[in-house]
């Protein structure tokens, strides 16, 4: 009997054709949006489904795990796997796997173009010249930062935080510190990376932080009011990872009073809602979650989500298992 598994949300075709080349019965959420959690139980009660292949924004809990008894595995399709309690699975015997690695680079392509948009004052720049007020050239209009021998500080140095370090220093010539909970010596040894003790220390240190860390309860609101304070007032933050990771309205009050020059978020604190003030702010620049968003990283996401759940259903370890 073919295997039944529900994806919460379309994903490329590639993920799809592979799992109904394996004999997969597939029922796909034709709704292009999130479903909520009410929805999402409504329709795994409704058949005995053996899979699920979830996405970032579907909250699987235990409620979730009551309606549908016959899910013995849900396939994230993301990295990060915060939006399940891993715990609640694990007491039920619930596999959960995710999709690293398939996006590291894309994710870190997107974080310097949040960096060269900051210091280079492109969203400013197209700004104004849609609005016409460009009259001709001007030595002192909208002047930038270079970033050749500034220090780039990064919090968490994982595939992308490490990628993001590799693109700095070879790239464009930074040099760089880095704190992470797992200290990187091949980051050291490699780029000349400096280790700090503490993330107050980058804080201080770097003209530009970016950070790559994973949502988790020591993790949010990593950066807060006080963490701010630190920085530079030249210097500049960017989020890629988890948007609870800033605390989003202490961010926007360092931005009005000066404490920092600007700031680059693809990721928001509440999603997809933003804390007041925050769209209002000309020194920063916000895109809508799409650090990963190219044809290729998305697509190895979904190849990935459909090797875990083939794996599982042939009595393999999912190469993407969730300890």
């Amino acid at each position: 009997m073919s295997k039944k598994i529900y994806i919460t949300r379309r994903i490329p075709e590639n993920g799809i054709k592979m799992l109904q080349d394996k004999g997969f019965e597939l029922d796909i959420n034709p709704k292009n949006r999130p479903l909520s959690e009410k929805e999402l139980i409504k329709i795994l009660k409704k058949k005995q489904y053996d899979g699920v292949l979830s996405l970032l924004t579907d909250k699987i809990n235990a409620a979730v795990f009551d309606a549908a008894p016959t899910v013995k595995i849900f396939a994230n399709y993301a990295v990060g796997f915060n939006n399940i309690d891993v715990a609640e699975a694990k007491k039920r015997g619930i596999t959960i796997t995710n999709t690293p690695g398939g996006l590291t680079e894309s994710v870190a392509e997107h974080t310097f173009a949040l960096i060269l948009a900051l210091t280079c004052r492109v969203v400013e720049g197209d700004t104004f010249v849609r609005k016409g007020k460009y009259s001709g050239w001007d030595p002192m209009l909208l002047l930038g930062v270079d970033l050749i021998g500034r220090t780039l500080g990064v919090l968490g140095t994982g595939r992308i935080g490490a990628d993001v370090v590799h693109k700095a220093v070879r790239g464009f010539k930074m040099k760089a510190v880095y704190y992470d909970v797992v200290r990187n010596e091949n980051l050291e040894k490699e780029y000349g990376a400096v280790f700090m003790n503490t993330p107050e220390e980058v804080l201080k240190q770097a003209d530009v932080v970016s950070v790559h860390v994973p949502l988790m309860e020591s993790t949010r609101h990593l950066i807060n009011a006080e963490r701010l304070k630190l920085m530079k007032p030249t210097a500049y933050l960017v989020n890629t990872s988890r948007g609870p990771v800033i605390d989003e309205k202490a961010l926007v009050e360092a931005l009005k009073k000066g404490q920092i020059a600007g700031a680059g978020l693809d990721v928001f604190e509440d999603e997809p809602k933003l804390a007041k003030g925050l769209a209002k702010l000309s020194n920063v620049v916000l895109t809508p979650h799409i650090a990963s968003g190219t044809i290729a990283a998305r697509e190895e996401m979904a190849h990935m989500a459909a090797e875990n759940l083939v794996a599982f259903f042939e009595g393999k370890v999912p190469p993407n298992l969730v300890k």
